[in-house]
């Protein structure tokens, strides 16, 4: 079970390696929005993602551990660099199994830190196929992306960061937010921002923003089983993946709703955050905004934080 002091735990042992990054406010996209965000801006993290939290937190309870003599894991690109970049602070080999359709600029991270890359074909199949060859091969240990509470855990000290920072008023009074918004895509950032904000935030919602070419959570959401996306197409190549039992349990004890957008909706919101705040945002990260600005009226007048996932864009397929 994952508690408070397993978060805190979790952020103390990983301050070291990480930003504690920046809240940003943008006063047009507000005015667009009819509501005030907050946005956690995960995309200037160490490797450019939200990743890097709950990566290091495994690994480097692995390594103390001496669990085993290398990592592994599989992952379409931002947990493939945040695992490549723990193991190198710890000083073991890590072994990545990548789609080959994961974008070049995150494998390319992913070698630049060290670690090896198996391509695979893009399937869930193909990746934990490879997994299991490099663990016989290797005797690696694997870094699940969502499945494992360690790294939920990690995950959860982004939550918990964006609570700290922004959670009072001009004042220094209690002011916190009604809403916060994540996406979800296996439900690892999901599941760790659903329990931080329980522990820290009780008044607060926690709701989810899934692309519509591959909503499985919003199903599962429902149905209370792991469900399957009825097709995968999407833009936001981070969000591809299913549930697990383990995030499911947690979204549904913790979250409140699941909103799908669809990528003409991302893409939207992307060039926006681009534009406005001047800042690069990846297609998966731009879903919670597109989530309030499709939905402005469930969230009109309240103050809302968003997690802005991570910055890692092919600058060579710019959907704008």
């Amino acid at each position: 079970m994952i508690t408070l002091d397993t978060i805190q735990t979790a952020h103390d042992r990983i301050r070291p390696y990480i930003h504690r990054t920046a809240v940003l406010t943008n006063q047009t996209i507000n005015d667009r929005a009819g509501a005030e965000l907050f946005f956690k801006c995960e995309n200037f993290q160490k490797i450019g993602a939200f990743k890097a939290r709950g990566g290091l937190n495994a690994v480097l309870q692995v390594a103390r551990n001496k669990e085993g003599a290398a990592i592994t894991t599989h992952s379409s690109g931002n947990h493939a660099q945040a695992v490549a970049f723990a193991a190198r602070q710890v000083g073991l080999p890590a072994y990545i199994v990548m789609p080959r359709t994961a974008p070049k600029v995150k494998k390319e991270a992913v070698l630049g830190y060290g670690a090896d890359v198996i391509e695979c074909e893009p399937t869930l199949d193909a990746r934990e196929a490879g997994v299991r060859d490099v663990m016989q091969r290797t005797g690696a240990v694997l870094v699940h992306p969502f499945d494992d509470d360690r790294v939920i855990a990690g995950q959860a000290t982004a939550a918990k960061e964006l609570i700290e920072d922004t959670g009072l008023d001009g004042l220094g009074q209690d002011h916190p937010f009604d809403v916060i918004l994540a996406p979800v895509g296996g439900g690892g950032l999901l599941s760790g921002t659903a329990l931080a904000t329980h522990y820290l935030s009780p008044t607060t919602r926690v709701i989810a923003g899934e692309p519509e070419g591959a909503a499985d959570a919003v199903l599962s959401f429902r149905s209370g089983q792991v469900e399957k996306a009825p097709y995968i197409n999407t833009i936001a190549d981070g969000l591809m993946t299913s549930l697990s039992e383990r995030t499911l349990a947690i979204i549904q004890a913790h979250v409140t709703d699941i909103l799908t957008v669809s990528d003409a909706e991302i893409i939207d919101a992307m060039r926006l955050v681009w534009e406005r705040m001047k800042i690069i945002i990846e297609p998966s990260c731009a879903v919670p905004l597109a989530v309030v600005l499709k939905h402005k009226e469930q969230f009109a007048g309240q103050k809302i934080g968003i997690i802005l996932t991570g910055g890692n864009v092919d600058l060579g397929k710019l959907p704008f």
